[in-house]
């Protein structure tokens, strides 16, 4: 496993044109990986699997995170949305490290902050007779709710606040994006509405795509190890393809 990091050059046409649509970005990393055939066995097996992430830090930086089984390649990404001109053997224009080390450090009772940018969707039948709709969600709490909802089967449990520092008193049952919020360490920001079009392939009919992105920001606590470095390796809900469900972790700062 790799965890690689490339800054993007926003003032470039060819930057500009891979973050207008994530079914362009998702090509564009897919090409970083010669030897992976894109076939649905490779996407549905149950192994680690090709994620990526856009973020944008506090120096307006955007910075598109892969991990991935195999080293990747990202010269082309270079020359399209990077510095072909400072980029040498050296110093490619990205930075590649080993991921398999850290997974295998990863232990019961650890503490880390992570950032998870995923699409919150539910399955809903308005009619008895109607089939099920995939739904995304819209609300703060239903979000927060999403996540907490996944956290146990993924191996972590999202940090609570010390009842010194919430707001509202011990034993309250009102859910609300109040009530997550003040409980748990973690935020949701960065709500996203992206529509594109979905490209041909293999006899598939183009069509429409919308889906709803958000951005998770907390504390977790390690509970299965293993369970926890299958959810990194394989990323957690839907969308993919499109950005989403790639959870990665940094030291926490404070202390706990």
């Amino acid at each position: 496993m790799f965890l690689t990091r490339f800054r993007m050059n926003t003032a470039r046409t060819g930057a500009r044109r891979l973050l207008s649509s994530p079914q362009v970005l998702h090509a564009a990393v897919m090409a970083s990986f010669p030897g992976l055939l894109p076939t649905k066995a490779a996407v549905a097996d149950d192994g680690p699997r090709v994620l990526w992430r856009l973020d944008q830090n506090a120096r307006a930086e955007v910075l598109l995170y892969v991990v991935s089984p195999d080293r990747p390649d990202l010269t082309h990404l270079v020359e399209q949305a990077g510095w072909p001109a400072v980029a040498d053997a050296q110093s490619p224009g990205w930075q590649t490290r080993p991921y398999a080390p850290f997974l295998d450090r990863l232990a019961k009772g650890q503490k880390w902050a992570f950032r998870l940018t995923a699409n919150p969707v539910h399955d809903i039948r308005r009619k008895p007779d109607e089939p099920r709709k995939r739904t995304a969600h819209l609300t703060p709490v239903h979000q927060m709710g999403w996540l907490l909802d996944r956290q146990e089967r993924c191996g972590f449990h999202v940090v609570e606040k010390p009842q010194s520092e919430r707001l509202l008193p011990a034993g309250t049952t009102r859910r609300g994006h109040d009530h997550h919020g003040d409980r748990y360490r973690l935020t949701v920001g960065d709500r996203r509405g992206l529509a594109f079009d979905k490209g041909r392939g293999e006899g598939k009919r183009a069509g429409r795509v919308s889906i709803v992105t958000v951005t998770f920001d907390g504390h977790l606590e390690v509970t299965d190890p293993a369970v926890f470095r299958r959810a990194l390796m394989q990323g957690i809900g839907k969308a993919k393809a499109y950005g989403c469900g790639l959870l990665t972790l940094a030291p926490l700062t404070g202390t706990e």
